[in-house]
């Protein structure tokens, strides 16, 4: 009776904590009902001002479409390129000791930790304006998010391919090659098409930091209050990330 009335005193206590918690996000973050309710006539005048949109530039606009789809492939890519051998230092059944091990780790969580918004922003003071800064940024920020995602599906294989590998006498190379590499490829292959997926959305805002891409030309219509070219080049992405979302979902079911 007695463990049954500390665990109900537990209970509401953690469940008062988490309100709690919730109620000081909530006046921390200044959510207002009654702000919004009085901001809706204004966005109901914008959106007005945004029909019909603007396509007379549509050359243009796609033009930098590509130019977005272009930075994302490229730091998708780049960030695969320098996950490979991080993943392998952060995995437990690979890594070569706790010496590597614990810093490879610690490695991947900063590059996760920052965005990769702010590492364009970054490499846009050591690089200039324009694409390059953003590929960079996305290419850091992928590379930790992609090496995280592939040690764990390395850590999760089946041991009794790698121990037969090491009782053979084969080297390290050949065992990740022979090996590993076999199993779990497909699981890295479907986590890579995820990640370029979501480096196309992410890089849709990366002008606003003077990355390029179509996020510069939204960011120059909405400083100019232009909104039917706002409305244009929201609907050339929405229309961009539905193909590539649409893309590499096929592609990750035929590896599954």
């Amino acid at each position: 009776m007695a463990k049954s009335l500390a665990g109900r005193v537990r209970i509401f206590l953690l469940l008062s904590l988490a309100i709690g918690f919730y109620l000081a996000c909530l006046r921390f973050s200044e959510v207002s009902p009654l702000r919004l309710w009085e901001g809706l006539p204004r966005l109901a005048a914008w959106a007005a001002r945004a029909w019909p949109p603007d396509l007379s530039e549509a050359p243009i606009l796609l033009r930098r479409a590509v130019e977005t789809l272009a930075m994302a492939t490229a730091g998708t890519s780049f960030g695969a390129l320098l996950a490979l051998p991080l993943c392998l230092l952060a995995s437990r059944n690979l890594a070569p000791g706790a010496l590597l091990y614990h810093p490879a780790r610690g490695l991947l969580n900063i590059l996760r930790g920052i965005d990769s918004f702010v590492f364009a922003l970054i490499f846009v003071a050591a690089v200039g304006l324009g694409p390059f800064a953003g590929v960079l940024g996305m290419a850091l920020h992928t590379a930790g998010s992609i090496a995280k995602l592939w040690s764990e599906t390395i850590e999760t294989v089946e041991p009794g391919p790698l121990d037969a590998a090491r009782m053979s006498g084969a080297g390290r190379i050949k065992m990740i090659l022979h090996a590993l590499l076999p199993d779990v490829l497909p699981a890295l292959c479907s986590t890579t098409l995820y990640m370029w997926e979501f480096n196309l959305r992410a890089s849709t805002v990366l002008g606003i930091v003077g990355a390029g891409g179509i996020g510069q030309e939204l960011k120059n219509s909405i400083d100019l209050l232009l909104f039917d070219r706002v409305f244009a080049i929201l609907l050339v992405i929405l229309a961009m990330v539905t193909a590539i979302d649409l893309l590499s979902a096929a592609l990750r079911r035929r590896l599954a």
